[in-house]
């Protein structure tokens, strides 16, 4: 069963870049003093955008929608066209995984956060990871 068009139409108007939960933790980042890089490719021949970097830390910031990427907590599975959702929310995931990996063996550390997460919470998880990249690189 194919998409209905209201529902094409709908899913096509979500924003991927500067979300409201995106701008919440940017201004989070930025009220405790961290400067950043919004929505780079920081690896060659990786294309793979990461939604905050600091580049200098090494250290990607990805916000993921509960719905996009399965949220365990808050994630929903339709009914309609079901067996299409369902392989594209866990292609999302398996992909989120080998970006993880494809970071993590060029030596950055990614932090992800969920869009229902506290901004200041998660903020200053990524401060704290930060902070702690920057300590070992002085």
């Amino acid at each position: 069963m194919d998409t209905t068009p209201a529902t094409s139409a709908r899913m096509s108007r979500q924003r991927s870049r500067d979300t409201d939960t995106e701008l919440a933790l940017r201004r989070a980042l930025h009220a405790l003093g961290l400067r950043y890089r919004v929505h780079r490719r920081p690896l060659p021949g990786v294309r793979r955008e990461v939604d905050v970097v600091f580049v200098r830390a090494r250290v990607a910031v990805f916000i993921d929608g509960c719905f996009w990427h399965g949220c365990p907590d808050h994630a929903t599975w339709p009914a309609r066209n079901a067996e299409f959702w369902r392989t594209k929310i866990e292609n999302n995931r398996s992909r989120d995984r080998d970006t993880d990996f494809v970071f993590a063996a060029a030596g950055w550390a990614v932090v992800r956060v969920w869009e229902h997460e506290d901004p200041t919470t998660a903020a200053t998880r990524v401060s704290d990871t930060v902070a702690g990249r920057l300590g070992r690189l002085t």
